[in-house]
């Protein structure tokens, strides 16, 4: 078993910044891949970000240029910076973490207004 839980969500008007982070414990695997999802109301989810364990990262375009994603292998951390905010950002952003099975986060709130 694998737990995630992240941190660092919260409400930023347009155009800020937040850093969410990410802490795994449990059975990790040296190699794997962390990334984070996210969820609007009423919309499917997406994926933002993945990160390899050898630090190979993927993004969806809506954040590329905008959000980077991180990791800290030694601290079994994830992090995604979010710069230049939109409110379409607006989403409940999970994080994941893909080793035999993916495991999922409870999800932390991002708010941006307008």
């Amino acid at each position: 078993q694998v737990q995630l839980v992240e941190s660092g969500g919260g409400l930023v008007q347009a155009g800020g910044s937040l850093r969410l982070s990410c802490a795994a414990s449990g059975s990790l695997l040296s190699i794997n891949v962390m990334g984070w999802y996210r969820q609007a109301p009423g919309k499917r989810r997406e994926l933002v970000a993945t990160i390899t364990s050898d630090g190979s990262t993927n993004y969806a375009d809506s954040v590329k240029g905008r959000f980077t994603i991180s990791r800290t292998n030694a601290k079994n951390a994830m992090y995604l910076q979010m710069n230049s905010l939109k409110p379409e950002d607006t989403a409940v952003y999970v994080c994941t973490y893909g080793g035999v099975r993916v495991y999922w986060g409870q999800g932390t709130q991002v708010t941006v207004s307008s």
